[in-house]
């Protein structure tokens, strides 16, 4: 469906505090077909600037948690292919830039960029579906697109040095298993929702299983910063 272009799967709406996107390791966007050729001018991306606040701070930065309203469209023939406002009950999308959850040209597009601020910005095939096209969301081969966006939010990303702080209590620079359990606790009683009481430790031995790579019992703060936007 359209709807599933810029993302592969919907975010969550609720201020992005999901533990998914805090612990979990996000799912990428498969890699996108590059479109081979073409100057260096039809590979960059064109932004232009509709309307941005007085106060334009904080700027967008790679490992960022967004969020934001986006609209895209065929630049051949105007067509549009995804309204965000239709999906997910009408709100906001939540994500982090810079790390592919969304096209490597809306990467782009949205860097140092402020709440408040729209863009317009016009993106090359070869830095969205490329020669391939993505035809589950009607976008042909070689497709130029073009997405005006509203930008709401820049918070701190789920990989962010304050991320791991808030978690790490005894300030160790590694997170135990007693760190991390407790953190859920205070997550599920802080966003309300009703699980089943076996979900605690589904997700922390899943958080373990994915995080600690050297399986020494601690999450060290290299496994934990994937998206290396920080210095631990």
């Amino acid at each position: 469906a359209a709807g599933t272009v810029p993302r592969r799967r919907p975010p969550s709406s609720d201020m992005g505090r999901g533990l998914s996107l805090l612990l979990l390791p996000l799912a990428l966007l498969a890699a996108l077909a590059r479109a081979e050729g073409g100057t260096a001018a039809a590979e960059e991306v064109q932004i232009e600037v509709l309307h941005l606040p007085d106060a334009c701070s904080p700027k967008s930065k790679k490992g960022d948690l967004l969020n934001a309203h986006y609209d895209g469209f065929l630049a051949s023939d105007g067509s549009k292919f995804y309204c965000s406002r239709t999906q997910n009950e009408g709100h906001p999308k939540w994500f982090v830039l810079g790390v592919g959850q969304v096209i490597k040209g809306l990467d782009i597009a949205m860097m140092n960029m402020c709440p408040g601020e729209k863009r317009k910005v016009t993106i090359p095939p070869s830095l969205a579906y490329g020669q391939q096209g993505y035809a589950q969301g009607k976008i042909p081969p070689n497709a130029t697109l073009i997405f005006e966006i509203e930008l709401y939010a820049v918070n701190k990303g789920p990989r962010s040095v304050e991320a791991f702080n808030q978690i790490d209590k005894d300030g160790d620079k590694k997170l135990s298993e007693l760190e991390i359990s407790q953190y859920l606790k205070e997550e599920f009683a802080r966003d309300g929702k009703k699980r089943h009481p076996s979900a605690h430790d589904e997700i922390l031995a899943d958080i373990f299983k994915k995080n600690d790579h050297d399986r020494d019992g601690f999450i060290s703060a290299k496994e934990y910063n994937v998206y290396q936007h920080d210095e631990l």
